[in-house]
């Protein structure tokens, strides 16, 4: 039979474990200042918003007014821009259905 080799364990010096607790301390102050946020719902309705706003640029492209849809589209990164500012979590949507 071939032995097999004791574990190698690292143990976390107490500078290793302060220094983790204090990062997960300022995670959870980040997070109460986010719910605290008097805009927070207005923030929130922004996804739904660039869905929509996706759509009419999907259909202003299908009717030929590239115009529009740049336009709309232009707005849409704008809003973007306005969440990664704000911090706000990002959820993944679901994947793109296959046709």
């Amino acid at each position: 039979m071939a032995k097999t080799q004791k574990r190698q364990y690292h143990r976390r010096t107490d500078e290793e474990r302060i220094g983790d607790l204090e990062e997960k301390i300022n995670e959870i102050k980040r997070r109460m200042e986010i719910k605290e946020r008097q805009d927070l719902p207005v923030l929130r309705e922004i996804p739904k918003v660039q869905r929509q706003l996706r759509k009419f640029a999907q259909l202003a492209v299908d009717h030929g007014r590239e115009d529009l849809s740049n336009t709309t589209m232009a707005f849409v990164a704008g809003l973007d821009r306005v969440l990664d500012g704000h911090d706000m979590p990002k959820r993944r949507g679901r994947p793109p259905k296959r046709s």
